[in-house]
């Protein structure tokens, strides 16, 4: 992959200087063009930095020009590539927030970049329901949308899981891109670089920390022009994401959820604050004027619409509490919520419990 000089070396002053973004822009700024840092680097330093300059880079036995060569030659043994403010594709959506990344490594579909984006997120506990939720939804906005999410369990998973379906998500991490967290997503992590769009703004080798998953929420919402919370808990990072999205000027969109339910509770908040109810993956399309397409009618037998019936009337219901008000024997209504879970029209919780989708 070619990389101008001036990108190089954007790429080296973000992997060898040891400094925050901001001095890395001043260092920028002051060097006027950046190929500059490669060749001269000392002397713009000190000029930008009075304190401590010397201590900002350590040298070794390469020079910076030959550091950012092997640099760029280590993202291409990867099958990795760098995205700086310099480079075409670099979005502008992430332009245009008071904090953007000075550089992005990338693994995997680059084109998604220039795709139109809706970021999904939730919790990592969330009930049956929403989970199922999540994925169908995401797999619907992925037709028109890039679905952008995170990798955590729970609704990231969930969201990145439908999103695959077509080929068209994007996952930010909140470590380096050799790096899998948790752990349990390495399945998940190689099918989204096969098949979709892994995007980090961290080293190879640098691992997740706290500062780090607060980073990676202004990029979800940076991204994208809305940001969909599925669940969120009092203190749910995904509040943290819709609150940059906001921020930023982006459209929240919330699921509701059952008044009490822990997991709900910062869902039910962002709508009262203002956030767009969304039942349906069309609430969601109809704000950005587009008409997705109609779910084709699923078949179903006179037991399984009685119990659908029940359940979208009554909530999340035992299975012989649903028996009993359908007016069906106990292994009926067993047989017709299986059934039904497997055209995802109900899910089944904790205790031999149904919800209706």
């Amino acid at each position: 992959m070619h990389y101008s000089q001036q990108e190089k070396a954007v790429i080296w002053l973000s992997a060898r200087v040891r400094t925050d973004d901001r001095t890395r822009a001043a260092l920028l700024r002051a060097a006027g063009d950046p190929a500059r840092l490669l060749f001269d680097f000392k002397k713009i330093c000190a000029a930008v930095i009075k304190d401590g300059a010397n201590r900002v880079y350590i040298s070794g036995t390469l020079s910076p020009a030959e550091e950012a060569e092997a640099l760029t030659d280590e993202l291409e043994r990867r099958g990795c590539f760098a995205v700086t403010p310099l480079s075409d594709d670099y979005p502008a959506s992430l332009a245009a927030i008071s904090d953007p990344p000075l550089l992005l490594y990338g693994m995997g579909d680059r084109a998604l970049l220039g795709r139109r984006k809706f970021c999904v997120v939730g919790s990592r506990r969330l009930p049956a329901w929403a989970e199922r939720q999540t994925g169908l939804m995401a797999e619907e906005l992925s037709r028109h949308f890039a679905v952008v999410t995170g990798f955590a369990e729970g609704g990231d998973r969930a969201a990145a899981a439908g999103a695959l379906k077509n080929e068209n998500v994007i996952c930010v991490l909140p470590n380096g891109l050799d790096v899998c967290y948790p752990a349990a997503h390495a399945s998940l992590k190689e099918r989204v670089a096969a098949h979709g769009l892994l995007l980090s703004e961290y080293a190879f080798g640098e691992r997740a920390a706290k500062y780090t998953f607060y980073a990676r929420n202004r990029l979800l919402a940076g991204l994208c022009e809305g940001v969909l919370v599925t669940a969120a808990g009092s203190k749910s990072g995904a509040l943290i994401t819709a609150a940059r999205a906001l921020e930023y000027g982006r459209d929240v969109f919330a699921f509701p959820h059952q008044p009490g339910t822990l997991q709900g509770v910062g869902c039910n908040e962002l709508i009262k604050s203002g956030a767009a109810l969304v039942t349906e993956a069309q609430d969601i399309l109809s704000a950005y004027g587009i008409l997705g397409e109609e779910r084709p009618r699923v078949a179903l037998t006179a037991r399984e619409e009685r119990v659908l019936a029940v359940l979208r009337a009554e909530g999340c219901l035992h299975t012989a509490i649903v028996a009993e008000r359908a007016g069906l024997a106990v292994f009926e209504a067993a047989a017709a919520l299986s059934s039904l879970e497997i055209k995802n029209l109900v899910v089944k919780s904790g205790g031999n419990r149904y919800s209706a989708v």
